[in-house]
């Protein structure tokens, strides 16, 4: 099981690495040149459009496992591969009309991120576009659980996750491997609690949830090999980041997060901290200086570390570090008792607040000097 899952890792990984490598060569054919402007940290126009390699890879991969799926499916064939796979394909079968819903829809969200790249479209049409792919999720069922007995609250506020986070990891997007480092570390974390934590009905582990966040990982893994902390040859784009997003946003609502334990609700919450701590302080900035919630600065956590006195490279690595505390503290949650829990959701709070704390610090000193 081991050895599938790490060849699958390594497919997925060169493919989109190999397919960064075309958009890459024919950027400018395409468009696909983000130039230098007010908001940006690159001085030179560099070539973006990578989100369409990760998205080629995962497409691409499912699409070959549909494809040996029908093969499967044939009597002959089905006899000659061993019981402990064969017993699985009509459940893979089932799921595979969902799997290709929410692909369907995350391509709805890449395209819009492409054509955002190219035309710079008005905010509005990006969030009713996203808001109705959210509605469109919600309607196949992801939904949050959260023992609230009111589907149009729930529904509501699941709307508002898929949203959010969509818009998260694009904010998050500002400087060389950030968002897509962040949504590695964070899926690869979503991966293990699948492992940990079994669906109640089955009482197995989440293996459908578990090697799609494998796929995405791998694929945005074959990205950073173009785009990391220490060098950027090609930009994500819109369309990586809403499609990371989204996927991600999704994933939490189809898996089971919740056991005998009832502190495991909040393990999505909490692995997906930071960005989530990035779109929200942004907001907040934004809207105390009367600017609006939509409009690009040089705001985010990133920027703030970077006024702090830390190099790009280092603020990312910050901004990584402090993903894997939050994310090692959502795993304990499945280890401790309730008030354990207590002390991590604390430990949190605090990891944030001190980052907070040091970047307001910052602020007033400088306010001090012009005087």
């Amino acid at each position: 099981m081991v050895l599938a899952y790490v060849l699958i890792f390594l497919f997925v990984m060169f493919t989109s690495y190999f397919v960064c490598c075309g958009i890459k060569r024919n950027a400018v054919f395409l468009g696909l040149i983000d130039s230098p402007g007010e908001r940006k940290i690159h001085e030179q126009p560099i070539e973006t459009g990578g989100g369409i390699g990760i998205f080629a890879a995962v497409i691409v991969f499912f699409a070959i496992c549909q494809l040996l799926l029908i093969l499967l499916e044939i009597p002959q064939l089905k006899t000659m591969i061993p019981e402990s796979i064969s017993i699985r394909i009509d459940g893979l079968m089932m799921r595979s009309l969902q799997l290709w819903t929410l692909l369907g829809l995350g391509t709805i969200l890449m395209l819009l991120g492409v054509i955002d790249d190219r035309l710079n479209l008005n905010w509005m049409i990006r969030i009713s576009v996203q808001t109705l792919v959210a509605i469109a999720a919600v309607q196949q069922g992801w939904r949050l659980t959260i023992f609230i007995d009111l589907p149009v609250l729930t529904c509501f506020l699941s709307v508002i996750w898929i949203v959010g986070l969509t818009n998260s990891f694009n904010m998050l997007d500002n400087m060389n491997g950030l968002s897509g480092g962040v949504a590695a570390i964070c899926g690869i974390f979503l991966a293990y609690v699948m492992f940990i934590s079994p669906n109640p009905e089955s009482l197995e582990p989440q293996f459908f949830v578990a090697g799609f966040l494998i796929v995405l990982v791998a694929a945005i893994v074959g990205f950073l090999m173009h785009n990391n902390p220490f060098h950027a040859r090609l930009f994500m784009g819109n369309g990586g980041s809403y499609f990371i997003g989204f996927l991600m946003a999704v994933s939490t609502l189809i898996a089971t997060f919740a056991n005998d334990k009832p502190q495991t609700i909040f393990v999505p919450l909490i692995i997906l901290a930071v960005p989530l701590y990035d779109m929200i302080s942004v907001i907040v900035i934004r809207i105390k200086n009367a600017k609006s919630p939509f409009k690009g600065d040089k705001n985010h956590f990133s920027h703030r570390l970077v006024d702090l006195g830390l190099s790009r490279t280092q603020a990312v690595l910050t901004i990584y570090l402090t993903t894997v505390i939050c994310c090692i503290g959502a795993v304990l949650l499945y280890q401790v008792s309730f008030y354990g829990a207590i002390l991590i959701f604390i430990q949190i709070i605090m990891t944030l607040s001190l980052i907070a704390i040091l970047e307001m610090a910052v602020k007033y000193n400088d306010q001090n000097k012009k005087k």
